[in-house]
């Protein structure tokens, strides 16, 4: 989420840099260190690691014995498919936001678009995820050590 919200913030102040130059409608780079984009893949790699570590540990100590690689097969197969619907996701907002002659957020040329409002929406169903985690966290009962 904290990622989301870090991409969205360089990508308002790039849009910025872009209306500022004048080259909104022009297919040219914007004048910007690529360093920006530091901190967002920081914050993202940080989460991977800790958020696979974690599964990892909980898929190993709460599964049944003999279910452990199957287990933790299926932990594999959640991301995989986390990431077809982060694809899905993309699909629906290009077709959802580019109605009625709009170029929609994501358009060929990004400096026309409002890649911002997708990394912020991107930030809110993040944070919905952690509700949901959230909940379901506080209903779990540990496996009975044996």
């Amino acid at each position: 989420m904290f990622s989301m919200v870090s991409a969205a913030l360089v990508e308002g102040n790039r849009l910025e840099i872009t209306q500022a130059e004048g080259l909104v409608h022009r297919n040219v780079a914007v004048p910007m260190s690529i360093l920006w984009q530091g901190p967002q893949y920081f914050l993202l790699g940080a989460a991977e690691v800790f958020s696979n570590i974690g599964l990892t540990e909980f898929f190993y100590d709460e599964s049944p014995d003999g279910m452990r690689s199957l287990c933790m097969a299926f932990s594999l197969v959640n991301i995989s498919a986390g990431n077809y619907l982060s694809s899905f996701i993309l699909s629906l907002v290009q077709e959802f936001t580019a109605r009625g002659g709009s170029l929609g957020w994501i358009p060929d040329n990004l400096n026309e678009g409002h890649l911002d409002r997708f990394y912020l929406m991107m930030a809110g169903l993040s944070l919905l995820n952690i509700l949901v985690f959230v909940f379901c966290a506080m209903r779990h009962k540990c496996k009975e050590a044996s």
